[in-house]
C-alpha cells in the first residue's frame, strides 16, 4: 500500500514509520519549515503534496492520510475524485476551530452547554469580564495557538484572568485581531470520549481517555498540548451513545473519514461538552495503538474499506507519559538547550520495550538518534495492564531506559483516576 502522509510536523511520523516497517510505501510532506528536519534520515519526504497524488492514484489501495486540521476542503474534494483518504472534513475542521460554532451543533443534538462568549480581540475581553467577573475557560478561537495561551480561571472576581488577558495583549505581535472564546468554569470529571468513523458510521469500540495536560505532577504548572493520558476500549458505550455518537449524522453527511474525539466534564447534573478534536492527533494515536490487537494498516483499511466487525482491541488500560526537554512547552530557547541532543537506549530494553517508544521530534544524525523539531517533545512512552497502576508503572519503567539527558516527564498518569475520578464515574452510572 502507498501512502501519503500530510501534516504540518510529521505529528504521525512513528505511524509511518510503522507502516514502512510492515513493507508499505510511505511519503511525507511537511508544511511547517521549522519542522523540516524532523524524521530526516528515517522517513522519505516531499515538498510538494500535491504532486504526489498520481503516485498515490497508481495503487488502488493508496492512502492519503491528512493528521492535521485546516485541509478538511481539499479532503472532501479529493474523496469525491475517488481518492482514499483519512483525517477529517471541512466540517471536522469547524467543528474544532470554531468553537463557538461547535457549541451551538452540540446543544442542537439536545447535550447541555456551559455558557459561552465568543468576543472580538483583548479590550472586548477585558471589557466582558470586567463587566460580569466569574471563572471563566480563556481559550482562541481558531488554529495555530499554543495550548499555554489558554488559561482556566482560579478566583470568583476573576482578576487573575484579567492579568493573563492584559499580558497577553502587550504582547501581542499579530497583524490579525484574535477570537476569543469565554467559557463559564465548570467543576467535575473530565473525560473524552472518541472513535473512528469510516464515512458512513463510527467504528467500534469507543474509547474513553483521561488526558493531563498540565506540565508538573500534581497538575501543577503550563498548560501543555498533553503530558501523557490513560485510555481504555471498555465501559465507554453509554457515554459515547450519550454524546458524541449523536454527531454520527453530521460526520455522514460530511463524509468524515478519520478520528474524532469530544472532551466532556461529568458531574451531578450531566455530561457537559467542552470541545472537539477531529483529526487523529498525537500523542493520542500511540497510547491508543498499545490496545490494539491489530496493525495499523488493517485499523486504517477499516476507515476506507469498509472492513465488517469491530476493532481488535485488548481489555485493561494503556497509559502514554511523554517525554520532553527544555525549553518545552515553550519554543524560545530550544535550538541553544537540548536540539541535537543524543539519545540513548539502555542495554536491557526489549523489543517489547522498543515496540512501546513512539518517536515525535528526532532525526538520525548518521546512525545516532538526536533531537529535532522546535519544541522539545520527543517521544511517548506506552504500557498496557489491567489495571492504570500497572499500565503506569511499566510505561515509567521503560521511560527509565531511555537516556537523554534533562529528560522531563510526569510520573502521576493516572493517579487521579485511580484515587477518585474512576469512582466518581461509577458512582454517577457512566461507568461500572
Amino acid at each position: 500500500m502507498r501512502v501519503l502522509g500530510i501534516g504540518q510536523g510529521a505529528d504521525l511520523g512513528d505511524l509511518y514509520l510503522r507502516l514502512a516497517a510492515l513493507g508499505h510505501e510511505v511519503r511525507v510532506h511537511l508544511a511547517d519549515p521549522d519542522a523540516g528536519d524532523v524524521f530526516d534520515g528515517m522517513l522519505e519526504k516531499r515538498a510538494d503534496w500535491r504532486a504526489e497524488l498520481p503516485w498515490v492514484r497508481e495503487d488502488p489501495k493508496g492512502l492519503v492520510v491528512f493528521e492535521s486540521t485546516g485541509w478538511g476542503s481539499e479532503q472532501d474534494v479529493l474523496r469525491k475524485d475517488g481518492v482514499r483518504v483519512i483525517g477529517g472534513s471541512a466540517l471536522g475542521d469547524r467543528l474544532e476551530h470554531d468553537r463557538a460554532y461547535g457549541q451551538n451543533v452540540l446543544s442542537d443534538l439536545g447535550l447541555p452547554t456551559a455558557r459561552s462568549h465568543e468576543v472580538e480581540g483583548f479590550e472586548a475581553a477585558i471589557a466582558f469580564v470586567s463587566r460580569d467577573p466569574a471563572r471563566y475557560v480563556l481559550k482562541f478561537s481558531g488554529s495555530g495557538f499554543a495550548s499555554t495561551r489558554s488559561y482556566v480561571g482560579v478566583l470568583d472576581d476573576a482578576k487573575d484572568l484579567l492579568a493573563v488577558l492584559r499580558l497577553q495583549q502587550r504582547r501581542w505581535r499579530h497583524a490579525e485581531t484574535p477570537r476569543l472564546v469565554l467559557m463559564d468554569h465548570l467543576s467535575g470529571v473530565e473525560v473524552g470520549v472518541g472513535a473512528f468513523f469510516d464515512g458512513e458510521r463510527f467504528l467500534g469500540p469507543p474509547n474513553l481517555d483521561w488526558e493531563h495536560k498540565r506540565f508538573f505532577p500534581g497538575d501543577l504548572g503550563e498548560l501543555t498540548g498533553e503530558m501523557g493520558t490513560v485510555v481504555t476500549y471498555r465501559g465507554a458505550d453509554k457515554l459515547f451513545h450519550h454524546t458524541l455518537g449523536r454527531v454520527a449524522p453530521l460526520l455522514r453527511d460530511s463524509r468524515y473519514v478519520g478520528y474524532i474525539n469530544l472532551n466532556l466534564i461529568v458531574n451531578d447534573e450531566g455530561a457537559w461538552p467542552l470541545e472537539f478534536t477531529c483529526r487523529v492527533g498525537y500523542p493520542g494515536f500511540a497510547i491508543l495503538s498499545a490496545l490494539y490487537d491489530e496493525a495499523w494498516d488493517v485499523t486504517l483499511e477499516r476507515m476506507v474499506g469498509k472492513v465488517d466487525g469491530p476493532m481488535k482491541t485488548h481489555d485493561g488500560y494503556a497509559v502514554g507519559v511523554v517525554l520532553t526537554v527544555p525549553p518545552f512547552p515553550y519554543v524560545d530557547g530550544y535550538e541553544r538547550l537540548s536540539k541535537g541532543m543524543a539519545i540513548y537506549l539502555t542495554g536491557d530494553m526489549t523489543p517489547e520495550d522498543r515496540a512501546a517508544l513512539h518517536f515525535s521530534e528526532v532525526r538520525l544524525d548518521g546512525d545516532q538518534l538526536v533531537t529535532a523539531g522546535q519544541i522539545g517533545s520527543i517521544m511517548v512512552v506506552t504500557g498496557r495492564g489491567e489495571t492504570v497502576k500497572a499500565a503506569r508503572e511499566l510505561a515509567l519503567a521503560r521511560a527509565r531506559k531511555v537516556v537523554l539527558p534533562n529528560v522531563r516527564y510526569r510520573t502521576d498518569i493516572g493517579a487521579k483516576l485511580e484515587a477518585e475520578d474512576r469512582a466518581t464515574l461509577v458512582r454517577l452510572g457512566w461507568m461500572s
